[in-house]
């Protein structure tokens, strides 16, 4: 979730409907964009969220709030970049885990804690200034000075591997992959509960959660009678049981989209929610975890100006390891009944 932007309501706009008040204030937005965003819960006149009819007094002030992810705003601007303009990053002598490089593009195996790209209170020490500073600043720049290199983003308390493009071409062709669902990405988490099937498919839209809009949720109500979704997008994980432990479950998930907190949203809806995470699990989340037990584990895809296939795969960091040996594996005869 970025920092919201303060918009006061002046004098010469007393009486203005909420929608055109946005359309003249934010750069590049219609009429039906700013719809969209108070449909979605994005908009606030003072502490209340906007209503669509809502008509503004001069003195208020409009609150814009949009989430973590591009895709989750809708439209092909960049809006947290208008609303929010950052800085270029500056190159910073971080060290990198790099599994694989060569001129076009690297593959990295991001340490949990470390934030991908700066934004809102993160201006530094994330993983696209450690890039600048290893590829000499090299890295395609068509998604955003800010975002130099990242072509797709984990969490930051997730560790696991990114690929990296060095080149628009490179960063173009593999967008391509990932939207036609031909990349491969595969995570390990451990969850909360006996997970019943050995393994399965959770096909649910994600969208902002209308409760709690920090949050992502799954979004059922937003599909349309012709089948369509407002508000949410598709959504779709594979998984499967690796080992079973009492009170929790090895599971390794495939990710066929890739939405904002996808598994850990997914996962909880189910009742299975991932161990230390703060936002989807229990209020009393497990410390020693420093957040959510979820890593990267594989990434698979073609190299976009060889056409190789290439596939990665990252050892279990060790605050994942050291958590699966504090449980106690279930015996295969175990009845939870």
């Amino acid at each position: 979730m970025s920092s919201p932007l303060c918009l006061p309501v002046e004098e010469q706009q007393n009486g203005e409907r909420i929608d055109k008040f946005l359309q003249e204030s934010i750069p590049g937005m219609s009429r039906s964009q700013a719809q969209k965003w108070i449909a979605q819960g994005f908009v606030k006149i003072g502490e209340k969220q906007a209503g669509k009819n809502d008509k503004l007094k001069s003195g208020m002030s409009v609150f814009v709030i949009l989430p973590e992810s591009a895709e989750d705003a809708d439209g092909e601007i960049d809006w947290e970049a208008v609303l929010h303009p950052v800085c270029e990053p500056k190159p910073s002598n971080i060290p990198l885990d790099i599994v694989y490089e060569d001129e076009h593009l690297l593959v990295v195996n991001k340490p949990k804690d470390m934030v991908v790209h700066p934004g809102a209170g993160n201006e530094e020490d994330t993983l696209v200034n450690a890039l600048l500073y290893h590829c000499d600043g090299k890295l395609a720049t068509c998604n955003g000075i800010e975002r130099q290199g990242i072509v797709h983003r984990i969490d930051k308390d997730t560790s696991g591997l990114l690929v990296c493009a060095k080149d628009d071409e490179t960063y173009r062709g593999l967008s391509q992959q990932i939207q036609a669902h031909t990349v491969d990405r595969f995570y390990e988490t451990v969850v909360y509960g006996n997970v019943k099937e050995e393994e399965g498919t959770i096909d649910l839209p994600i969208g902002r959660s209308a409760k709690e809009r920090k949050k992502m949720a799954v979004r059922n109500d937003c599909r349309q009678p012709d089948g369509s979704l407002i508000g949410a997008k598709e959504a779709v994980t594979h998984y499967q049981v690796i080992r079973r432990y009492d009170g929790f479950t090895h599971l390794r998930c495939k990710l066929e989209t890739g939405r904002t907190h996808q598994i850990r949203v997914h996962l909880s809806y189910l009742g299975y929610p991932v161990a230390g995470d703060e936002v989807y699990g229990p209020k009393k989340a497990i410390k020693r975890l420093n957040g959510q037990c979820l890593h990267a584990r594989a990434l698979g895809f073609d190299h976009p100006i060889t056409g190789e296939h290439l596939y990665f795969e990252s050892p279990l960091p060790e605050y994942f390891t050291g958590f699966l040996k504090t449980l106690k594996p279930k015996e295969e005869d175990d009845s939870d009944e």
